[in-house]
């Protein structure tokens, strides 16, 4: 128990110091005790830049959460899924809605004008695009721009104010395979898009990729199970399959392959070589025909498989898009 505690310790200190370091408002939000004192305080020294404050971490809230419900919904594949994973996501998170909210025109000057009316002062002025959604909405309508904006910073694409740069996760993945996805993508047909975007959901974006219970990498991208008819190496892996619509956990062995590049290769070949995928490979350009038929075939157990690829198609295109 004393190890573990201190582990639990060593893991919140870096967290800390990682926050700290990107500037996350995190460790300064409103749920701490002292931290609501101080805002206290500040509300009867200077109303105006304590209700800017309270809006600004309320808003960096919202998002996370807008944050979390978008990846529980697309990110997750069941494989490799553990504590250090989700701290990591969960500090990136952060940092994301650290970094949108506050911006002019979003959801933190609505709330702080709102704050202002209710303190007795006089409202601060607004920008004209939150004038333009407080017009076609309230609260609401800004509600759904700060959503908007989360989902943007989740896919990589750009939000007001901010560069039109994909986020570093996925430019770093979709830059490390495109050439090789290129190449595959001469050979087979598949478009390149298309299997950058699978190896990104089967890997959450190359923070989940499948690594034996002994620690030995697979390379494998793709998430292909080691059938009878597989003669190369193995590793043996503990995943999610859903059994009549039921999440189990269970061991599979899955192929491993030298490097990256022979598991591009050897999903092109899957698909090429395999009648199943017949209708995968009549998809053509249509990713949503794509997905579905991957699904259609047995490619995976979830039953949302089909929905969250396309989603993650889509993400991999605005981002091939912003990189050139």
């Amino acid at each position: 128990m004393a190890a573990a505690a201190s582990g639990h310790a060593a893991a919140s200190a870096s967290t800390a110091s990682f926050a700290a370091s990107q500037g996350v408002r995190g460790n300064r939000l409103a749920s701490d005790a002292r931290n609501l004192d101080a805002l206290r305080n500040a509300a009867g020294k200077d109303p105006k830049t304590a209700a800017r404050e309270a809006a600004v971490q309320f808003e960096a809230l919202f998002m996370q959460q807008v944050l979390k419900s978008m990846r529980a919904a697309s990110d997750s594949s069941g494989m490799m899924d553990n504590e250090a994973s989700r701290m990591g996501t969960d500090m990136l998170d952060a940092q994301l809605a650290s970094g949108s909210a506050g911006r002019p025109g979003g959801l933190a000057d609505l709330i702080a004008r709102q704050l202002e009316r209710q303190m007795g002062v006089t409202p601060s002025a607004t920008p004209a695009n939150a004038s333009l959604s407080a017009a076609r909405g309230g609260l609401g309508g800004a509600t759904q721009a700060a959503s908007a904006n989360a989902g943007a910073l989740a896919n990589g694409t750009a939000v007001a104010g901010a560069p039109r740069v994909p986020s570093t996760a996925v430019a770093g993945f979709v830059q490390q395979h495109s050439e090789v996805a290129r190449q595959v993508e001469a050979a087979s047909g598949i478009p390149a898009s298309f299997m950058i975007a699978q190896a990104a959901h089967e890997t959450g974006w190359g923070a989940k990729e499948i690594v034996g219970r002994d620690g030995t990498p697979s390379n494998n991208l793709f998430g292909i199970k080691a059938g009878a008819s597989w003669k190369g190496p193995t590793v043996d892996v503990t995943t999610t399959e859903y059994v009549n619509g039921q999440a189990q956990k269970v061991v599979q062995k899955f192929r491993a392959y030298a490097s990256h590049a022979e598991s591009f290769a050897d999903y092109a070949r899957l698909m090429s070589d395999n009648p199943r995928y017949a209708a995968v490979r009549a998809a053509g350009g249509d990713a949503t025909a794509f997905a579905q038929g991957l699904q259609n075939a047995g490619y995976a157990t979830d039953p949302a498989y089909a929905s969250k690829l396309a989603k993650v198609i889509q993400t991999t295109q605005r981002a091939q898009r912003a990189l050139g």
